[in-house]
């Protein structure tokens, strides 16, 4: 493997075990009300995105891949909302220095083996303030407390039901095509979807 690969691929193990943290992070986000809306908004649709169970996969020989795409998003999600708020965006960064510190270089390693995957996914986090995840839209999470509690409770189902340990990342994950490779056909999915 060349070195852009072999560092991707270390990238991505610990972006996996760290997906449920990193979960926690977006919902700092989805509750700091120091953020613009926009950004907050981006928080909670990132939130859906990873809880959302049509994204998950139940073989757990599957788990790995199934969750690289979630675990990028997430990151990618983050990232824009501390791009797009300013002062409060650094002070937000600031609090997360274990995820911020070193993610644009990541972002360019990842950019340098997925090739346009990362423009894909870079494309889907202001579309992430659209989706409907059971029937409620974004602003219902952040504006009524009975929809932002139920969030909370599936967010909270989701890390203590997450398939991932180290054991599994490091038996299924050991070159870039097991990310790639799934992205690929989940992009082809959404545009047949799309027509």
């Amino acid at each position: 493997m060349s070195s852009p690969e072999v560092r991707f691929v270390e990238l991505f193990k610990s972006w996996l075990v760290s997906l449920p943290h990193d979960l926690k992070i977006a919902f700092e986000a989805m509750d700091d009300e120091n953020l613009p809306r926009g950004s907050r908004e981006i928080a909670v649709g990132a939130i859906m995105y990873v809880v959302s169970p049509n994204d998950f996969v139940s073989d757990r020989n599957e788990a790995v891949a199934s969750f690289a795409d979630d675990a990028f998003l997430l990151r990618l999600a983050l990232r824009a909302i501390v791009q797009n708020s300013g002062e409060d965006g650094g002070a937000f960064r600031d609090r997360f220095p274990e995820l911020y510190d070193g993610l644009e270089t990541d972002i360019e390693t990842c950019r340098r083996v997925m090739g346009d995957l990362v423009g894909w996914l870079e494309n889907k986090v202001e579309n992430l303030k659209n989706q409907s995840y059971k029937g409620k839209k974004v602003k219902t999470y952040l504006d009524d407390d009975e929809a932002r509690e139920e969030l909370y409770e599936d967010g909270l189902g989701f890390r203590t039901d997450y398939p991932v340990d180290d054991k599994i990342i490091n038996d299924k994950l050991k070159k870039a095509s097991t990310v790639c490779d799934v992205m690929r056909r989940r992009r082809a999915e959404e545009a047949r979807a799309a027509g």
